[in-house]
């Protein structure tokens, strides 16, 4: 680390349609305890154009040089699934703290070896939706008591993406040997707000359904198939006691994107809505209740990405959330960042949902909450099965 700036070098940073370019870089640049020292393509030219579009210090177009290079201290991986295993592993190994996006691993089962390689180590998962400064504050008026016993919640959650049509670049979602689906990807961030706000959910029911099995590769004319769900209705109950109602639809138009979580409790009402057509974890959240809250914080990060297209405007808001609350833990010794441990439970609680739905059984989770905790690599504290506690035949 030089001059207490935090160096960051992205794996994946390109400028062509990137994650990294309309998210990861304007939030690196708002923070001022962050710099970007370098960024990773896999050919010279498109490395070389990332960092003259981003502003980076130097460029490598083999990840594993970023990962060698001894002045980064955080390694961002924001690839495509199936890579994310080689590269996080190798740059835990040279020692580096690693942000990754979600999910962690193609399966749940890459994504807990992963997890228990990080022992030590700062890390930070890309379910960046809960530290959103209204999902933060929404929690706090949870945690309070203000509303009263949280009584129930209901849903609904919107996507553009996992309709019918598909430019081949995308494609790759919708088949499952990419691990990067429709539940493990748009769902998943869905759960992880939910949870944010009410804990854990403990007992799952679910239906999932396959809305658009053939997919117009509009960019060629091609039709693909998806090999996974587009669809989901799930009711639940949280370890709060909670009831929870959620839906989450795919193929919505921009004009129709909607995202909107109302908690009802025995004292009042709290309501978190945003409207960003990419889904709940990009964009800004407004938080509404009918009892007095303080205001939520301004956010680190408000920009935008110089290559990003116009809709990926706000994407910065929650990832920048997510290298404020890492950079704190590096610089305090502390592991409040949810890391890799958190994300091998968000996928525990994807594949229950996915038991439910393929078995009519109703799943029971445990509670335990191990994100945040210093222990939060130890492998003894991962579950080896995806189920952690057997379901019950759903009630006629």
């Amino acid at each position: 680390m030089t001059n207490d700036r935090l160096r960051v070098g992205i794996i994946g940073a390109d400028t062509k349609a990137s994650w990294a370019g309309a998210s990861h870089i304007p939030a690196i640049h708002a923070h001022p305890g962050l710099v970007l020292a370098a960024v990773a393509t896999r050919h010279v030219e498109s490395a070389r154009a990332s960092a003259e579009a981003f502003g980076a210090e130097r460029w490598y177009a083999s990840p594993y040089e970023l990962i060698d290079d001894d002045t980064i201290d955080i390694v961002t991986v924001a690839v495509k699934v199936p890579a994310h295993r080689a590269l996080v592993l190798a740059a835990l190994k040279a020692g580096k703290a690693v942000y990754c996006e979600a999910p962690l691993g193609a399966s749940l089962n890459e994504s807990q070896e992963i997890a228990a390689a990080a022992a030590g180590l700062h890390h930070a998962i890309g379910l960046q939706g809960r530290l959103n400064p209204a999902v933060r504050r929404a929690a706090d008026i949870i945690a309070s008591g203000k509303l009263g016993r949280p009584l129930s919640a209901r849903v609904k959650a919107t996507t553009f993406g996992f309709g019918p049509q598909s430019i081949t670049a995308y494609d790759y979602f919708n088949k499952a040997a990419s691990g990067a689906s429709f539940l493990t990807i748009t769902t998943a961030h869905v759960l992880d707000l939910v949870e944010a706000v009410l804990g854990n959910i403990v007992e799952v029911d679910a239906r999932t359904e396959l809305l658009w099995p053939k997919i117009e590769l509009t960019d060629t004319g091609e039709t693909s198939l998806r090999e996974g769900s587009d669809h989901v209705d799930l009711i639940g109950k949280t370890q709060m006691g909670a009831s929870i109602s959620v839906q989450v639809l795919a193929g919505v138009p921009a004009h129709d994107a909607q995202f909107a979580f109302e908690v009802r409790g025995s004292l009042g009402v709290l309501t978190l809505t945003g409207n960003h057509l990419a889904g709940v974890q990009v964009g800004d959240l407004s938080l509404s209740a009918s009892v007095a809250f303080s205001p939520p914080d301004r956010p680190i990060a408000t920009g935008v990405s110089p290559t990003a297209d116009s809709f990926w405007t706000g994407a910065a808001i929650n990832v920048g959330e997510v290298y404020a609350s890492l950079a704190r833990d590096i610089a305090t010794g502390t592991f409040n960042t949810p890391g890799f441990t958190h994300a091998v439970h968000n996928l525990q609680l994807i594949e229950a949902v996915k038991r439910a739905a393929q078995t009519g059984f109703r799943q029971r989770l445990s509670s335990d909450s191990t994100y945040g905790d210093p222990t939060f690599g130890d492998p003894t504290r991962l579950s080896s099965q995806p189920y952690p506690i057997q379901g019950d035949r759903h009630a006629a």
